[in-house]
């Protein structure tokens, strides 16, 4: 079965072009991971491209980290078959401690549909949550609560890998959100 059309590229270089709306290397190194287990991605060459998601730095709604995944992976879309965006962010989820969870949204992009798939969800401290309110995002409220010295734990083992100790990493979060995208790509007829 065909999932894509042959573009010029594919026809000159014989293989499939991914771009990914990101130069983070724990984004890019899951999506190179996981699409060497489908056979029709599994050769596919993944270029990181520093794009903006034209949404806050920390979205605060699901709608908002939905839209910030799409506009990373149209941007991203440039000379390659498919384009991913990956953004994480908070959702309204009523019931629970801080009344917010956290979740990664992955957009694939053809140039024509977008395929999109959801990570877990946790939830962050109720202290992080109100310094998010305040204008902070994570990275920025987990430094200053002294979670980490690190204050860029986005690009090492994310929030979620303090809060479960190693347990959960941020690369697992990505990758099930990728994972739960392609579904839709794997089984394309299904879904048209």
């Amino acid at each position: 079965m065909q999932y894509f059309q042959k573009t010029a590229l594919t026809a000159v270089f014989g293989k499939m072009k991914i771009n990914i709306g990101t130069k983070n290397e724990i984004k890019t190194g899951a999506l190179r991971e996981i699409i060497a287990g489908y056979d029709f991605l599994k050769n596919a060459a993944v270029e990181g491209i520093d794009v903006g998601s034209n949404v806050a730095d920390q979205p605060r709604s699901l709608e908002e980290t939905v839209r910030g995944a799409k506009n990373r992976a149209q941007a991203a879309f440039n000379d390659c078959d498919l384009s991913a965006g990956i953004e994480d962010g908070l959702m309204a989820v009523p019931g629970c401690l801080t009344g917010y969870m956290n979740v990664t949204v992955v957009a694939f992009y053809d140039g024509a549909h977008y395929y999109c798939g959801l990570s877990s969800a946790f939830e962050y401290p109720p202290d992080a949550i109100e310094l998010v309110k305040g204008g902070l995002d994570i990275n920025q409220a987990f430094y200053k609560m002294k979670l980490t010295d690190n204050p860029k734990i986005g690009s090492a083992q994310g929030a979620v890998g303090i809060l479960t100790k190693g347990r959960w990493r941020r690369k697992d979060t990505i990758q099930q959100a990728i994972t739960a995208a392609l579904i839709q790509l794997e089984n394309k007829p299904l879904y048209q």
